[in-house]
């Protein structure tokens, strides 16, 4: 039986990388891969456990056929090594770093994919990116108006039969470790349980 794909999206601040990393081991333990995405690196990629390669790098890989899904965001290229169609066949689920721009074509690959929105208050989610330094104030400010437009309770909150799961991540990072693994659980196909 094929696994899934969890396709984690949320807005810089949110707290994907430090999520990831505080659930690696517990969903390791549940028969979930964390696949390391292809960056083309710089500053704003500071902190995630990716894969740095130069643009020349990156664009060979991708005319090779190295990755399952790509992307441009942020002046930055963003790659899906392949390598998770071959743990998706192999029953393993998958959890990938994904782009909210890209969730279409992720959909249109993986027609089983399971979105996981991450949230954040924005009072959290300006203090984070006051203490992280990279941005001015008002860069926070704008960035805080893109998370409302990102984070946005509309209508159109599914792509085909998977309607984008909400996960907050205001509080403590343990108990948002829990609810991802309770929300997996809980969103495993029948015959999975």
């Amino acid at each position: 039986m094929d696994g899934r794909l969890i396709y984690l999206m949320g807005p810089s601040g949110s707290g994907k990388d430090s999520l990831i990393e505080a659930a690696r081991g517990p969903l390791r333990a549940h028969n979930c891969e964390v696949v390391r995405r292809v960056i083309t690196r710089s500053a704003e990629s500071v902190g995630e456990d990716a894969i740095e390669v130069s643009r020349e790098e990156f664009e060979r890989r991708r005319n090779k056929g190295d990755f399952a899904l790509s992307w441009q965001a942020n002046g930055l290229d963003y790659g899906i090594p392949v390598l998770i169609d071959q743990w998706l066949k192999e029953g393993r689920d998958v959890l990938v770093n994904g782009s909210r721009g890209h969730l279409e074509q992720a959909q249109q690959r993986y027609p089983k994919l399971l979105p996981v929105l991450l949230t954040v208050r924005d009072e959290v989610l300006r203090e984070r990116l006051r203490r992280r330094g990279r941005e001015s104030l008002a860069e926070i400010e704008a960035r805080l108006h893109r998370n409302t437009l990102f984070t946005a309770d509309d209508s159109d909150n599914s792509m085909g039969d998977a309607p984008i799961r909400r996960l907050d991540n205001s509080g403590d990072l343990a108990v948002t470790v829990a609810r991802l693994l309770e929300l997996l659980s809980v969103s495993a196909k029948p015959d999975r349980i």
